[in-house]
C-alpha cells in the first residue's frame, strides 16, 4: 500500500497542534503515513492546494488565515463549508478540491459526550461572539435541531449578520450587556470569543442565580479551565472545556486522508496536554 501524507498550512504555523494529534493516531493505528505542518503565506495558498497531489499530499488541515481563502480555491463544498464560508480541512477527490468545516462536528461532538442531555431543555442556547467559530458551532445547534439560539456580540451589527447568514428564523440578537444574567435562562452558554484566553479578559456574567440545568462551554483551551468555567463549576454547574473541540474536529480529515476513522481517547487527551504545559 503506498505511504499517504498529509499536512496542516497556516501563517504562521507553529504554534499548530495538529501534528500531535494526527501523529499520534498514525501510530497507533501502525499507518505507512506521514502528518507535517507547511508554513503558506496568503497570497500562495490557492496554488499550495492546487498543487496538492504534485507535492504527494492526499489533503490538509487549514489554519488561520487561511481558511476562507481555502474555501474559495476549492471546487466542491460541503454544507459545513458553506455555512461556515471558511474550510479547515481539504481532500483530493476526483481530480478535485473538497472543502468542509469540522469545527461544528468538533464541538458538537464533544458537547454530547461531555454533557449528555443538554438538549433535552427548551431554555435558549447563548452564543458569545460572532466570528468564525461562533458560526460555526451555531449551525451545529441548528442541525441539532435548537429552536431558539441567542447571540451576544460586543459588535451587534456583527452579530446580526451572522443571525442573517444562517437562515433557519431560530437565530436572535441580544445587546451584549445581557450577557451578565444569561445564567439564569440558558441551556448552554458557549464562549466563542478570546476572552480568557491564557488568562487575560472576564466575561463578566453571573452565575449566582444560575439555572442549575446550564451546561457553560468555552473553545479556549489555554488554559484549559479558564476563570469562565471555574465560576460555573464553582455553581456546580456542568462545563465542557475547549480542548475536545479540538480533538474532535480532527476526526474527519485523519478519517479522509488515512482510511481509518480514529478516536479520541484519554490517551490522546494526555499527549496534548503534556504539550500544553510545556508552553
Amino acid at each position: 500500500m503506498q505511504m499517504k501524507h498529509a499536512c496542516v498550512i497556516g501563517w504562521p504555523i507553529e504554534h499548530s497542534r495538529s501534528p500531535l494529534i494526527h501523529g499520534h493516531w498514525l501510530e497507533r493505528y501502525n499507518i505507512d503515513g506521514s502528518y507535517t505542518k507547511v508554513a503558506v503565506r496568503p497570497e500562495e495558498t490557492e496554488d499550495f492546494l492546487r498543487d496538492l497531489a504534485g507535492k504527494g499530499y492526499s489533503g490538509c488541515n487549514v489554519t488561520v488565515p487561511l481558511k476562507e481563502l481555502a474555501f474559495a480555491a476549492a471546487d466542491c463544498h460541503t454544507p459545513e463549508a458553506l455555512a461556515v464560508g471558511a474550510a479547515n480541512t481539504i481532500w483530493l477527490e476526483d481530480g478535485k478540491i473538497h472543502a468542509t468545516n469540522t469545527d461544528t462536528y468538533g464541538f458538537m461532538k464533544h458537547l454530547d459526550a461531555e454533557a449528555p442531555g443538554w438538549d433535552k431543555s427548551d431554555k435558549p442556547v447563548v452564543i458569545l461572539g460572532a466570528g468564525g467559530a461562533a458560526r460555526a458551532i451555531c449551525f451545529g445547534f441548528q442541525q441539532a435541531g435548537v429552536n431558539d439560539i441567542v447571540i451576544l456580540n460586543r459588535t451587534t451589527e456583527r452579530a446580526q449578520k451572522l443571525a442573517e447568514e444562517l437562515p433557519g428564523g431560530n437565530i436572535r440578537v441580544a445587546a451584549w450587556d445581557d450577557r451578565t444574567n444569561c445564567p439564569e435562562w440558558a441551556s448552554v452558554i458557549v464562549n466563542t470569543t478570546t476572552l480568557g484566553m491564557k488568562g487575560s479578559g472576564d466575561l463578566g456574567l453571573d452565575f449566582s442565580s444560575a439555572n442549575p440545568d446550564c451546561v457553560v462551554a468555552d473553545i479556549v483551551y489555554v488554559p484549559l479551565q479558564t476563570d469562565l468555567l471555574q465560576q460555573a463549576q464553582a455553581q456546580g454547574l456542568r462545563t465542557v472545556d475547549g480542548l475536545g473541540m479540538l480533538l474532535h474536529q480532527a476526526v474527519p480529515g485523519f478519517e479522509r486522508w488515512f482510511g481509518v476513522r480514529p478516536e479520541v481517547t484519554p490517551e490522546l487527551r494526555r499527549v496534548i496536554l503534556d504539550d500544553l504545559g510545556a508552553n
